[in-house]
């Protein structure tokens, strides 16, 4: 399996400083930040997207998916927002097709007291359902990850969700850390199975406000048990880090992924 880092872990560093430390660190891939503002966004033109593409090969990675953190608008809400939310993620995937990468990662925005649970689900998968086609249009797929807003909590429903939106291009992000203060991680790849579309590493250890994020294999998560639900639903695809550097470094992140890889 090949190596990946998403730029979130890099906090605060440029796209350009972020692709430029993670080849020299050794990883294969890389996930970018889309966001509303820098150096990456959906009005960087052709020729922006094209030096980072460049920028990419010359460190020695490839971008394999960009993270949509721009659109103001998100699949759980309707109304005029569910036209916003659609062209943003739109252009989104649009950026990741110039950059060459083949996934995108969403969230699907946060419950609030006025957004009832059962209208913001049936938004996101109406939502959902009109991106579809979008993105095989661009060729590049979308991975929901799970992530703690309010919304999606088991791995029951978010297989039920993307068995609605029915549409092989949409599928779910997998990350163990996110949910191991919550749920049992490798439950989720077996329950949510064919959906699975990319993989992120975490370490969490402890619950509620006394959990904390750890580096690799220093927290809570079973990462044998992990793997192996992973190879039984036939997964070869990347696996990336989201460690923060403050608790590791780029490189022993590095040398634990290709440990938990091998497991």
């Amino acid at each position: 399996m090949q190596s990946g880092i998403t730029q979130c872990a890099m906090w605060g560093s440029t796209t350009t400083d972020f692709i430029a430390a993670a080849g020299a660190a050794g990883y294969d891939v890389v996930e970018l930040m889309l966001a509303g503002t820098g150096e990456l966004t959906t009005s960087t033109d052709a020729a922006g997207l094209a030096a980072i593409r460049q920028q990419a090969a010359d460190a020695g990675v490839s971008i394999f998916s960009v993270a949509m953190l721009h659109a103001s608008a998100t699949p759980v809400q309707g109304g005029d927002a569910q036209a916003t939310c659609l062209e943003e993620l739109a252009a989104g995937l649009e950026v990741a097709k110039a950059l060459g990468a083949s996934n995108t990662l969403l969230t699907l925005g946060r419950i609030a007291p006025d957004l009832y649970y059962d209208v913001a689900y049936a938004n996101a998968v109406d939502t959902l359902q009109k991106l579809g086609p979008i993105a095989e249009a661009a060729g590049v797929d979308v991975a929901i990850e799970f992530v703690w807003n309010g919304f999606l909590f088991s791995p029951m429903e978010m297989r039920r969700f993307l068995d609605e939106v029915n549409h092989p291009r949409i599928g779910f992000y997998f990350d163990p850390g996110n949910m191991a203060i919550f749920n049992v991680p490798q439950h989720w790849v077996r329950i949510v199975g064919h959906h699975t579309k990319k993989v992120h590493l975490k370490d969490w250890t402890g619950g509620g406000q006394n959990g904390k994020w750890t580096a690799l294999q220093e927290g809570d998560v079973d990462f044998p048990a992990v793997m192996a639900e992973l190879r039984a639903i036939g997964y070869d695809g990347p696996l990336v880090s989201e460690v923060e550097p403050a608790l590791a470094s780029l490189e022993d992140t590095l040398a634990a992924m290709k440990r938990i890889a091998a497991l």
